[in-house]
C-alpha cells in the first residue's frame, strides 16, 4: 500500500471534522439528512432557534410535532412539503418563509429557510441539507416601517424630509394637497419654495442655528402654496441623526390650521362683539313712579335683537325694542348701526313717527336690498305719565291692567325699517296711564318658541305668564318671560334671539 493512499481516509477525516466544526459555529441553524429523512445533523444555532435537539426532528411527521406553519400562520406543512425533505428528493429551496412555535417560544417565531440535495459528485441524491435563520425581528421591523410608511402616505398633515444641507428628498401625499406642488417640482428643491415673504431673514437664520444645534422647532410659520395663496401652518422640524449620532436630516410636520385661524378671530370678533353688545343692555333707568325692566337672550354669540332707554327732551323717556333680520355678527352689527341712528334722531326733540321716519331713511340706504328691521318705540310723558307709541313691522306690545287683562293693543303702523326709503309712520292716540298698568313689548323669539309636538308658546302663552306674575318686579319678569318659553320649548337649542321690555305703573305721587 502506497503513502499516498494510507493518508487519504486521514486527510478526509480531518476535513469531515472541520466541516462539522465550521457547522457547529455557524449562527444559521443547519440541519442535514438522509433520502430518508432520518436526521444526520442538527447544529447548536438550530436547537438554539428551534428550542430543541435534533433527537425529536427523527419522526417523519416533525413539522407537526414543532408546529410548523405556513405564512398564514394556519395551515401546518405537510411532511412532503418541508424544505429539508424536499432538498433530500433534489429540489432547490431558496428563502421561504415559515411560521413556527415550540414549547420555548409559544408566541412563535418566524424562520426563513433555504436547502439543497447533497450529492456525491455528479452521481445520485443520498440527502439534503438546509440553512435558516429567525427572521422575527427584522420581520417585525419591516412591518414597523411599513407601517409607519403607510401612516405617513396617509396622514392628512404634510410631512417633508430634507437632507442636512435641506435638499427636499421626500414629501407625502398630503404635502402635495396642500402646497399645490406636484411631487416632481418638490424634489431636489428646498423648503424656500414655501417662503411667503412675511417672515424676516432673522427669523430663518434663528430657525436654522436652532436645527444645526440639533433642536427640534416647533412654531407657527405662514407659508405660500404654488397658487400664490398664503396659508398658516403649524410646523415642528425634528433634527435626524444616524446610529453614530451624526446630523443626517430633516423631517418636518406641517398642520394647515388656516381655517382654525380664521375661526378663532372670527370667535373673538364675535366675542368683541358680544361684549359691546352686552354694553348696550344697561340697566332700566330709575324713574319715579315706575318700575322698569328689559333683558335679552341671544341665541347665538350675538344677536339681532335690540331694546334700549332713551333720555329724550322735556323729561320724556324713549322706550325701544328691535328686531334685526337674521341672526349673528352682521344681524348685530346692524342693531348697533339701527341704535346709533335712533338715539341721534331721538335727541332732536321730534315725535316717535317722525323719529322711525328718520331711521328708516338712514337704513334704507345702509342696507342690502331685503334686510330690514322691526321696531317698536314707546314714547313715556314721566310727568303726564302718558304713553304714544309708534311701530314699524313689529309684533303688537299690550298695556295690561293690574290683574292681566289686556287694556290696550299697541299695533305697529308702518313697514319694517330699511325696505323703502319714503315709509311714512303715524302714532297710536295717547294712553293715560293708571297704577298697577304694565307695558309689554315683546320680540316674537318669545312668542315663536315651539314645544315637540309644533305648538307655539304664542302671545297667548307670553300674556298669562305676565298676568300669573304680575306682583314681581318689572326686570323680573321680563327674565322670567324667557324662562318660561325655552321650559315650554323643552330646552331644545334656541333658534332666535329672546327679548322683552316691562314697565309697571307705580302708585301717583
Amino acid at each position: 500500500m502506497s503513502a499516498g493512499t494510507q493518508l487519504e481516509p486521514e486527510m478526509l477525516k480531518r476535513q469531515a471534522e472541520t466541516l462539522q466544526s465550521i457547522f457547529e459555529t455557524l449562527p444559521l441553524g443547519v440541519m442535514v439528512a438522509d433520502v430518508e429523512g432520518k436526521l444526520l445533523f442538527f447544529n447548536p444555532a438550530a436547537e438554539q432557534i428551534l428550542g430543541a435537539g435534533g433527537s425529536g426532528l427523527n419522526t417523519p411527521d416533525q413539522t407537526t410535532v414543532y408546529g410548523w406553519y405556513l405564512s398564514d400562520q394556519i395551515t401546518l406543512v405537510s411532511p412532503e412539503g418541508f424544505p429539508l425533505f424536499r432538498a433530500g428528493r433534489g429540489e432547490q429551496v431558496s428563502d421561504e418563509l415559515f411560521f413556527v412555535r415550540h414549547p420555548n417560544c409559544p408566541a412563535g417565531l418566524w424562520i426563513s429557510m433555504s436547502g439543497c440535495p447533497l450529492r456525491d459528485g455528479s452521481g445520485p441524491v443520498y440527502g439534503g441539507v438546509v440553512f435558516f435563520q429567525d427572521v422575527t425581528q427584522r420581520r417585525q421591523e419591516v412591518q414597523a416601517i411599513t407601517l409607519l410608511s403607510r401612516v405617513v402616505e396617509q396622514t392628512a398633515d404634510s410631512v417633508m424630509l430634507t437632507d442636512k444641507q435641506g435638499t427636499i428628498e421626500y414629501v407625502n401625499p398630503a404635502f402635495v394637497t396642500t402646497s399645490g406642488y406636484p411631487l416632481a417640482e418638490v424634489l431636489g428643491q428646498t423648503p424656500r419654495i414655501l417662503k411667503s415673504g412675511l417672515h424676516d431673514a432673522g427669523f430663518y437664520r434663528q430657525l436654522w442655528s436652532r436645527l444645526m444645534g440639533g433642536q427640534t422647532f416647533r412654531g407657527m410659520i405662514i407659508n405660500r402654496k404654488k397658487s400664490g395663496e398664503l396659508y398658516w401652518a403649524q410646523q415642528t422640524i425634528t433634527p435626524v441623526r444616524d446610529q453614530g449620532g451624526e446630523l443626517t436630516h430633516f423631517v418636518s410636520v406641517l398642520q394647515d390650521i388656516t381655517e382654525l385661524r380664521k375661526q378663532e378671530e372670527h370667535d373673538f370678533q364675535l366675542r368683541l362683539a358680544r361684549e359691546v353688545q352686552q354694553q348696550f343692555y344697561g340697566s332700566a333707568p330709575a324713574v319715579a313712579g315706575f318700575d322698569i325692566g328689559g333683558s335679552s337672550y341671544p341665541a347665538y354669540e350675538t344677536g339681532g335683537d335690540y331694546f334700549d332707554f332713551i333720555a329724550m327732551p322735556n323729561g320724556r323717556l324713549g322706550i325701544a325694542l328691535g328686531d334685526v333680520e337674521g341672526h349673528g355678527f352682521g344681524s348685530a352689527l346692524v342693531m348697533a348701526l339701527t341704535r346709533a341712528y335712533l338715539r341721534s334722531f331721538a335727541n332732536l326733540d321730534l315725535e316717535p313717527e317722525q323719529i322711525l321716519v328718520q331711521v328708516n331713511r338712514m337704513l334704507a340706504q345702509d342696507l342690502e336690498h331685503g334686510h330690514f328691521v322691526t321696531l317698536a318705540l314707546a314714547c313715556l310723558d314721566t310727568s303726564q305719565r302718558s304713553l304714544i307709541y309708534a311701530g314699524a313691522g313689529h309684533m303688537p306690545g299690550f298695556v295690561l291692567s293690574g290683574s292681566g287683562v289686556v287694556e290696550h293693543v299697541l299695533e305697529s303702523n308702518g313697514p319694517p325699517l330699511g325696505l323703502f326709503s319714503d315709509s311714512l309712520y303715524s302714532c297710536q292716540n295717547e294712553i293715560l296711564l293708571e297704577p298697577g298698568q304694565i307695558l309689554v313689548l315683546l320680540t316674537d323669539g318669545i312668542t315663536e318658541s315651539v314645544a315637540d309636538g309644533g305648538e307655539e308658546f304664542g302671545v297667548q302663552g307670553a300674556l298669562e305668564y305676565i298676568a300669573a306674575h304680575c306682583d314681581e318686579p318689572a326686570r323680573q319678569i321680563a327674565d322670567g318671560l324667557h324662562l318660561q318659553a325655552r321650559r315650554f320649548a323643552g330646552y331644545e337649542p334656541q333658534n332666535d334671539d329672546i327679548t322683552s321690555v316691562v314697565l309697571k305703573v307705580g302708585p301717583n305721587p
